[in-house]
């Protein structure tokens, strides 16, 4: 097997692709990583306050997710790219070890989007759709951007993450999804959409009470996952478990109100794409003729470095800039302009003819590019143009004392690429070919054998109830196992992944909700959970596992369910406004239905029962106090 495995990676080492795909997972994750690190701001006080807004044990929180934010925002755009990925890395570890969000407020994908940031640490995501390609550019001397080669990377960047971090959860989750008797009816993505607690605000219900189309769904899942890490790169079906794996996870993400997860699993099928669709795309996308031509100086820095910022962000390829000094007398439009006048502006030709200078130049190229037209619309507005161009001018004119200086000259040794990409795959890889096939296969056999260690001890030992206790030495080997996983889990997202299986949905009968008298002593939903017993927005993501994975449960535990009883009401108290002192608070039980075979119409009958107060909760002097049954389990 070492063998077949070290071959294999020799092979695809050498195996040179496209970065483009690289590049777009990376902006993707960074925008997944902005929008959690956005919603752990406005549930800052809810998840990381021990009594929110009253005992406030982390009041830097709000200064490191700020600095997290811009990280995760250098990452979308691909500046500083391996500074980022590892500060990115480092924020993930920490929040999601040293904090609540993993006792607590599990979001389901913490340990995805940890295992996806070490492995961009490895990956080429600075080469396409980067500041940083452009920062290499512009601190050479200049040349032509048609003269830049075009980048290569191995596809091995793509193919590992797809392995560990898709191919290993797949399994994983297969290999426990047989135990479940809802998945082994077909009903395995079903149930969950049933249940008020993880339906998303769709009402799906004309897709819920076909039986035939959810057991077929059911069973594909079955079937993809089990062959995806055998199967996914053969050419002929990588296009079939591109499709069947974006449509499972964009369902996730409409169905259920667990978004983050779905959103994360689905910037990874960027990965999977084949390399030839980006080509086409590409051909589709960049326009088949030039919009606008610009002249410029060829002699100016100034001209130049402006000429490479502008191509780079000339994604659609719709504007070509020429060299003023070679190309001007081709275009007849242009006779009339004297040569000294035509190098102290930039000059642009559409392709009606019409000459554009100046200001007028930059706002057509915004245009050409057509997704920035909208900076061109601002540019041509009135006031804002006038200024603009009187900013111009005190630029251009002034440009022939500049291009005489070094000022506009790069002032330091070239950028060069020092990310461990290079420093592995280009540098290292490319003198000692054989001998980093060989360590390559080494650690991935490492990381084989740590997701062995999760799926045979949680997925098929603890699932068949083996007592590993029985003697000494099996439970010596349970705990070795238990702590291999601890490590494996920490730092790459190694770990069982049971999702709504059997032990999770049976006696999941009853669903709590909280409800509060106003001012005028009416009774109001607070904005947690509804009439229907659905979370609402924004109570989604690691807010809905808190209430539904923690607080309430087949078996509600009364300790549990008080705590975030009281975390709930001092929060949404608080953003309602209410003067938590003088409210009360009602807890609010129903009952609902978790079959393991088809029913009709599941969802609207667990959204329709009927509500029964059980008790109460009230604060007074910033303390909270429950008037609520000894044992809930017995209603």
């Amino acid at each position: 097997m070492y063998k077949f495995f070290s071959k294999k990676i020799a092979r695809l080492l050498g195996c040179k692709v496209s970065p483009v795909g690289i590049g777009l997972f990376r902006a993707i994750y960074g925008i997944v990583t902005l929008q959690e690190i956005i919603f752990l701001n406005y549930f800052s006080h809810l998840i990381f306050d021990p009594i929110p807004f009253v005992d406030v044990e982390f009041p830097t929180i709000p200064l490191f997710l700020s600095l997290w934010g811009i990280v995760a925002a250098f990452i979308i755009v691909g500046y500083r790219y391996q500074f980022a990925v590892f500060s990115n890395y480092i924020f993930w570890l920490v929040f999601v070890n040293f904090t609540s969000m993993q006792r607590d407020f599990d979001g389901g994908f913490d340990l995805f989007m940890i295992g996806a940031g070490f492995f961009l640490l490895f990956m080429p995501g600075d080469k396409a759709f980067s500041l940083d390609s452009l920062r290499r550019k512009l601190s050479s001397p200049f040349k032509h951007y048609s003269l830049y080669p075009s980048e290569k990377v191995s596809v091995l960047v793509y193919y590992l993450p797809l392995i560990i971090c898709l191919g290993f959860l797949y399994f994983d989750s297969a290999v426990h999804k047989l135990f479940a008797e809802h998945w082994r009816n077909g009903l395995g993505s079903w149930l969950p959409a049933t249940q008020p607690y993880y339906v998303s605000a769709l009402d799906l219900s004309a897709i819920l009470n076909n039986e035939w189309l959810v057991k077929s769904i059911g069973y594909t899942i079955f079937v993809f996952q089990f062959t995806f890490i055998f199967w996914f790169a053969k050419r002929h079906l990588q296009p079939i478990y591109l499709l069947v794996g974006m449509g499972l996870h964009l369902g996730i993400t409409l169905t259920l109100n667990i978004y983050p997860f779905g959103m994360a699993m689905l910037a990874f099928y960027i990965l999977l794409v084949p390399f030839s669709w980006w080509e086409a795309l590409g051909g589709l996308l960049r326009a088949k003729e030039v919009r606008l031509t610009v002249f410029y100086d060829q002699l100016c820095p100034l001209c130049n470095r402006a000429v490479l910022v502008m191509n780079h962000f000339d994604v659609f390829r719709c504007v070509d800039f020429r060299a003023a000094q070679q190309y001007a007398q081709d275009y007849p439009e242009l006779s009339g302009i004297a040569s000294e006048t035509l190098l102290t502006d930039l000059y642009a030709l559409d392709g009606g003819g019409k000459v554009y200078s100046g200001l007028d130049t930059y706002i057509q190229i915004l245009f050409g590019m057509r997704y920035m037209s909208v900076f061109g619309c601002i540019l041509s507005l009135p006031g804002i143009y006038q200024l603009a161009t009187r900013r111009y001018r005190s630029i251009a004119d002034n440009r022939n004392r500049l291009s005489c200086t070094a000022e506009c000259l790069p002032q330091a040794a070239p950028l060069k690429n020092d990310t461990l990409y290079c420093r592995l795959f280009e540098d290292y890889g490319v003198r000692h070919p054989k001998a980093f096939a060989n360590k390559l296969t080494k650690i991935c056999m490492v990381f084989l054998l740590l997701q062995l260690n999760s799926t045979l001890h949680y997925g098929i030992a603890y699932r068949l109830h083996i007592d590993t206790k029985q003697n000494a030495f099996t439970d010596a080997l349970a705990k070795g196992s238990n702590a291999i996983l601890g490590i494996s889990q920490t730092f790459w997202g190694i770990a069982p992944h049971a999702l709504y299986l059997h032990d999770h949905f049976a006696g999941y009968d009853r669903i709590i909700a909280i409800t509060y008298v106003d001012g005028q002593g009416k009774e109001q939903w607070l904005p947690f959970v509804n009439e229907q017993g659905r979370l609402l927005a924004p109570n989604w993501g690691r807010v809905q596992s808190m209430w539904a994975n923690i607080a309430v449960t087949p078996t509600i535990n009364n300790v549990r369910l008080q705590k975030f009883i009281m975390k709930v009401t001092a929060f949404w108290g608080q953003k309602s406004g209410l003067n938590l002192d003088n409210a009360e608070f009602k807890i609010k039980l129903k009952r609902i239905d978790a079959p393991t075979y088809w029913v009709q119409d599941q969802l609207h009958k667990n959204l329709s029962g009927e509500w029964v107060t059980i008790g109460s909760a009230t604060w007074a002097n910033k303390v909270i106090s429950f008037n609520l049954p000894d044992d809930i389990n017995a209603l």
